[in-house]
């Protein structure tokens, strides 16, 4: 069911959008305001001069929702542009949906996306909270109340929006090509954004810093989002499903839902965790052992991490076991076809299915 519905996920293509004016470059003219009742389509209206990673990408994600999809783009200071436009993004000292001003500079902004997230918002912040959900329910085919788009939503927040602005927080949204070296590794894309303004020693002016490449830096920005939802789409949601289907299967074969069976192998360590926090599972019930088929005809048994990220075990497989192999293993289980133990209790195997859950069942009671 899954893989049919994703396959309908869109990549996000970018289409530079049309310019406001009708030079190739935005110069002067892009400061003279031009009265709502002439314009033909929405606008969306941002800063001129030196352009950043958030309000290109807040561009990007509001040219994924219905509205603006064919929105011009005008970049300017001037408040009598502005108030030509339909949306504006980082510029204005103003955030208000109500009006669609989003932008996060003013004295006193504390806007937080919530949901156990309290970085300050940018300007991408601030579309994607009030945008992302139809932005994803359009490149999934799935209705906006659908909750599936709402797991999505807080997913792609937590790992590419949440970093835009975790980056300009931390400055990093600001920062010029002249101070590159200042940017850290993980900071990259913010660097290749940057990058596409003036060096240095190159003039730098209103009239030089043209729309057109602030739209390279949301190809950027917006090819790495389009990625990431593809990927959650296609195969993370996917996993997290079979992951909690697994759990209410798995209650048959052990009531105290401590041994979890895949019967095949999907990434769960996240979802698992997720899922946990998200029922509010006892400390009594949650997962000790998780047994899946690995590439080849045997099974694995695997020990939970006390984290998703965490080497070290709720509880490791027995110590008499570790570093054991074959007959020996089989011999000190009292289980046939065993193949190892890791030295660290962290996993081990066995040539069967109803041996692996043997050697899981067995480790419970040690």
């Amino acid at each position: 069911m899954w893989p049919a519905l994703f396959s309908r996920v869109r990549s996000f293509p970018f289409r530079p959008p049309r310019l406001s004016i009708g030079s190739r470059k935005m110069a002067s003219s892009v400061d003279v305001p031009q009265a709502k009742k002439q314009k033909t389509s929405k606008v969306i209206g941002t800063h001129n001069g030196t352009f950043h990673c958030d309000e290109a990408l807040a561009v990007f994600l509001l040219r994924h929702t219905a509205v603006y999809r064919d929105a011009e783009v005008k970049r300017s200071r001037d408040p009598a542009v502005l108030e030509t436009c339909d949306i504006v993004v980082d510029v204005g000292a103003v955030y208000d949906e109500s009006k669609n001003l989003f932008d996060h500079h003013q004295r006193g902004f504390s806007e937080v996306f919530g949901h156990g997230f309290e970085t300050k918002l940018s300007s991408a912040g601030l579309v994607y909270k009030h945008f992302g959900q139809e932005i994803i329910a359009n490149q999934t085919g799935l209705a906006v109340d659908d909750n599936k788009v709402t797991t999505l939503w807080l997913k792609m927040y937590r790992v590419p929006i949440h970093r835009s602005d975790r980056r300009c927080g931390q400055r990093y949204c600001t920062v010029s090509f002249r101070s590159q070296a200042q940017i850290p590794e993980q900071h990259r894309l913010s660097s290749r954004v940057a990058s596409l303004n003036p060096v240095w020693n190159q003039p730098s002016s209103p009239s030089i810093l043209d729309v057109s490449p602030i739209f390279e830096s949301v190809g950027v920005d917006g090819t790495r989002v389009s990625r990431k939802l593809n990927f959650y789409a296609n195969a993370w949601l996917p996993a997290r499903d079979l992951l909690i289907a697994a759990i209410a299967a798995s209650k048959v074969t052990e009531p105290s839902g401590k041994i979890i069976v895949f019967e095949q192998f999907l990434p769960w360590k996240e979802h698992l965790f997720d899922f946990e926090a998200e029922s509010q599972t006892p400390e009594s019930e949650k997962a000790i052992y998780i047994v899946y088929p690995d590439d080849g005809e045997s099974w694995r048994v695997q020990a939970v991490p006390i984290a998703s990220e965490s080497f070290e075990s709720r509880k490791a497989l027995p110590d008499p076991w570790r570093g054991l192999r074959d007959e020996k293993l089989s011999a000190a289980t009292g289980i046939d076809g065993c193949i190892f133990v890791h030295a660290s209790g962290f996993i081990g195997g066995n040539k069967t299915k109803e041996g692996a859950l043997k050697l899981a069942k067995a480790a419970l009671m040690m």
